[in-house]
């Protein structure tokens, strides 16, 4: 929330405030919390909008996922399209070629903030780098 809006709310709830406690009228606060939950109901839609749907093949493989990003980046000196081809044999036979094509795009999208997610080590992620050709 922008500081002008910041201020002009907690200035509006002062007021509200000292409405109820000195004259008793409730209709200033009642006005302070219908804008309040309003902008919030639309910051979360606009948020909401913005979110992508998680993909169905990620949350149904996601074990396999994992498993097959951190083999490939713990094996720099294999072929990383053979290692996902080894491990897209795991996925039913229809959706091999979607996994394979999911974990590329694992791979190309790898970065230190997602390390975790596939118990992998920064200094594992460098040197598996490092052995690609760009």
């Amino acid at each position: 929330m922008p500081a002008d809006v910041f201020g002009r709310a907690r200035a509006a709830y002062s007021r509200a405030i000292l409405g109820v406690y000195e004259l008793g009228r409730i209709e200033l606060l009642r006005d302070v919390y219908r804008w309040v939950y309003t902008r919030s109901t639309q910051e979360y839609l606009a948020i909401k909008q913005g979110l992508v749907e998680p993909d169905p093949l990620r949350l149904k493989h996601r074990a396999l996922v994992k498993k097959a990003i951190f083999d490939i980046v713990t094996q720099p000196a294999s072929d990383p399209l053979m290692l996902v081809k080894q491990h897209s044999i795991a996925a039913p036979k229809t959706e091999r070629s979607q996994f394979e094509t999911l974990l590329i795009d694992e791979l190309r999208r790898l970065h230190d903030g997602v390390l975790a997610r596939y118990g992998l080590r920064p200094s594992q992620l460098l040197v598996w780098r490092k052995s690609q050709i760009y």
